[in-house]
């Protein structure tokens, strides 16, 4: 399992557990923040949520929720909610919810919904 978001401000909950940095990895099954170990995750079920601004979003997760804008956000198979996107967002298995969008949304099986 691998994730990786840039956040420009906010809070990110992982699983419910909640989160400040600017530089989120998930590598394996640790949780990185700013450099630093924070946690081993042992679910294998990943959902994110952010409160902020995010630069971008790529990995693998279950849903991705930002209360804010954001960049490119990128999912293997997660759905995505999120306000405007100022880039694309892409999952190949995943129901994408949005504002607007000034690049492109692209899902291999999902529904896409946005202004």
């Amino acid at each position: 399992m691998s994730f990786d978001i840039s956040m420009r401000n906010g809070k990110i909950s992982v699983n419910g557990k909640d989160y400040v940095g600017r530089n989120v990895k998930i590598n394996k099954d640790v949780l990185i923040i700013d450099g630093m170990e924070q946690d081993t995750l042992t679910s294998k079920v990943i959902n994110i949520s952010v409160v902020g601004d995010v630069e971008f979003i790529k990995g693998d997760c279950s849903e991705v929720h930002i209360q804010g804008s954001c960049g490119n956000v990128s999912t293997m198979s997660g759905d995505v909610t999120c306000a405007d996107v100022n880039g694309d967002i892409k999952t190949m298995s995943g129901d994408v919810k949005c504002g607007n969008v000034t690049g492109n949304i692209k899902t291999m099986s999902g529904d896409i919904t946005h202004k």
